[in-house]
């Protein structure tokens, strides 16, 4: 395993509760801050809110998509209110740092968040200036994984040979069209639903190669 993984020519890392451990639960500050726009947005109550938020997260892959398709939302202050958290909850990590310098290949982190977002985050683990580029929503057109289209922007605009990269992610139904181009790919274990590739509605998860618990101590050992 090790081996083959060093011959990775690209690695594209997602961000959030993949970087950094889900239990930092960075997510839940989002997500209430999404309920609080939608909810001074369309004048509502929280409560509607959250009902409007979720429908349109099942429905369009995120939030924002939804809120951009339905209601013709401008995405702009949407995504500075909602990122706009206290990244204290994640830990630096000199080793995670460590593996990132030892890594062989370019790095690139893909991410349904903002660029903004992930330079605060990338900036409180000790990681920053360790990734050739980050490929956020804007950049995707804010069109959010698991579409492919975006992945084919992303390997077109930075010369990714897919059957030399590698796509490491907490929600496994967002490996899938990284698996059908050629990827190798590697799935952090996550115990929530929607994440999980045997009830995040893409079958047994045929389109994981690998699947790692502790991300960072697994990629000291592939870093060698």
């Amino acid at each position: 395993m090790t081996a083959s993984l060093r011959d990775t020519g690209v690695w594209i890392f997602d961000l959030d509760n993949t970087l950094y451990p889900a239990s930092c639960n960075l997510f839940a500050q989002v997500d209430r801050r999404i309920g609080d726009f939608i909810a001074d947005h369309f004048g509502i109550s929280y409560d509607e809110a959250r009902v409007m938020q979720k429908r349109f997260f099942r429905e369009h892959g995120t939030t924002l998509r939804g809120l951009m398709v339905e209601h013709d939302v401008d995405p702009v202050p949407f995504l500075d209110y909602v990122h706009d958290i206290d990244v204290t909850p994640v830990a630096p990590s000199p080793t995670l740092a460590g593996a990132l310098d030892r890594l062989p290949g370019r790095k690139i982190i893909y991410t349904n968040g903002s660029v903004r977002h992930a330079e605060n985050v990338t900036k409180r683990l000790g990681i920053d200036g360790r990734f050739e580029a980050i490929f956020g929503i804007v950049e995707a057109d804010y069109v959010p994984k698991p579409d492919p289209r975006p992945y084919e922007t992303l390997v077109a605009h930075y010369t990714v040979d897919p059957k030399t990269a590698c796509m490491v992610e907490d929600i496994a139904r967002n490996l899938v069209p990284a698996h059908a181009m050629g990827m190798t790919t590697v799935w952090v274990r996550s115990e929530a639903d929607w994440a999980r590739p045997d009830k995040g509605g893409v079958g047994t998860g045929s389109h994981i190669d690998h699947t790692v618990d502790d991300l960072v101590a697994w990629l000291d050992e592939v870093a060698g």
